[in-house]
């Protein structure tokens, strides 16, 4: 039944699980624990008034309404939680910080688990004992010395997959988790090919495999969900604050409403984190099939040794930012070439 509801709605998949369901969500929350508080407001009571009689169109339209706003607003929404919008400059100095420490911690106690298999199999060479003696001794390593002794292997493997929600290149770093969990994949095709996947997102998406796109669009689809429940629990938590300058309202409602909402904001938060895991996957698949129909819509071949791929995907992203009388031959040894025009198979046109 997925599927086909799936299928029938198309595109709007996406808007309708990701935005406007979530939205209807939040909407549900406002008008059953805070609305009957806040009709003591001028402008929330003018608003309840509108919406006796018709109360389910109502809510109705607004969570269309809502959920359509927000999803032309999802750039803006992500780049805030991301970190790059409407950060001070000292607070993303100190993120980006952090994270680095963060992220560096994963890699150290990863390796001491590493050398001390080795060492329990077999002594370690003198400069592999130095280094696991060296990383024993940051704090990092330390404050989780205890668990990380009787680590598992599915342990090991949840250490290596908070790892991995990094970008390989340090430089790369967010201030934020989230931001991190994305610019992880933003940053795959250039990392690997020399491919910037941001500045032909648009010729990638058209040259790939139906399902390479499906994929992405689907496991966006979990992240938005997150982000628009997390943003719609901070304006309710906003809306339950309000209720207290109403003289209707009910306080243990309005204090548990508030109490529940601070509690899952973090959780939605996290969620849209780990989800990032799906969205990953799909972008990856993404690069590594359709840059081959991608060079040959634009005319080129792929070379077999990586570094000339590199070299080729190199030019070929700067291009848009060349003049093209500068660009104009820039490509031209990774031109496809024509072959052999095919003989005609038709015996009349051989006599």
């Amino acid at each position: 039944m997925g599927d086909i509801a799936k299928g029938a709605l198309g595109g709007a998949w996406s808007l309708l699980v990701g935005w406007i369901l979530p939205t209807a969500l939040n909407l549900a929350v406002l008008s059953a624990a805070l609305l009957p508080g806040l009709r003591g407001l001028p402008p929330f009571a003018r608003l309840a008034g509108l919406a006796d009689g018709r109360w389910a169109l109502a809510f109705l339209t607004a969570s269309l309404m809502l959920g359509l706003v927000l999803n032309a607003l999802q750039n803006p929404l992500y780049r805030i939680l991301e970190g790059y919008l409407l950060w001070p400059s000292v607070a993303y100095a100190y993120g980006c910080r952090r994270h680095r420490e963060r992220s560096q911690g994963l890699a150290d106690r990863l390796t001491v688990m590493r050398l001390e298999r080795r060492e329990a199999e077999s002594a370690l060479p003198p400069a592999q004992a130095a280094d696991l003696a060296r990383l024993r001794s940051r704090p990092r390593v330390a404050r989780h010395r205890h668990s990380d002794l009787r680590s598992t292997v599915i342990r090991r493997a949840l250490l290596q997959e908070r790892l991995a929600r990094y970008p390989v290149d340090e430089s790369q770093l967010a201030p934020t988790q989230l931001g991190n969990a994305i610019r992880r994949f933003e940053e795959y095709a250039y990392d690997r090919y020399r491919l910037d996947s941001q500045l032909l997102w648009n010729e990638l998406t058209a040259t790939a495999p139906e399902q390479a796109r499906r994929q992405v669009d689907t496991a966006r689809t979990s992240v938005d969900f997150f982000v628009c429940l997390l943003y719609g629990h901070v304006v309710v938590l906003l809306g339950a604050l309000a209720t207290f300058a109403s003289p209707g309202a009910d306080a243990p409602v309005v204090i548990t409403t508030a109490a529940v909402l601070l509690t899952l904001i973090p959780v939605w938060y996290r969620s849209a984190v780990v989800a990032t895991d799906e969205w990953a996957a799909a972008v990856r698949a993404l690069v590594n099939v359709g840059r081959h129909p991608l060079a040959e819509t634009l005319g080129l071949e792929i070379p077999q040794e990586l570094a000339a791929e590199r070299e080729m995907w190199s030019m070929a992203s700067r291009l848009s930012r060349i003049p093209y009388h500068e660009r104009a031959t820039a490509l031209d040894r990774f031109r496809r070439r024509p072959g052999p025009r095919a003989e005609s198979q038709d015996p009349a046109a051989s006599n």
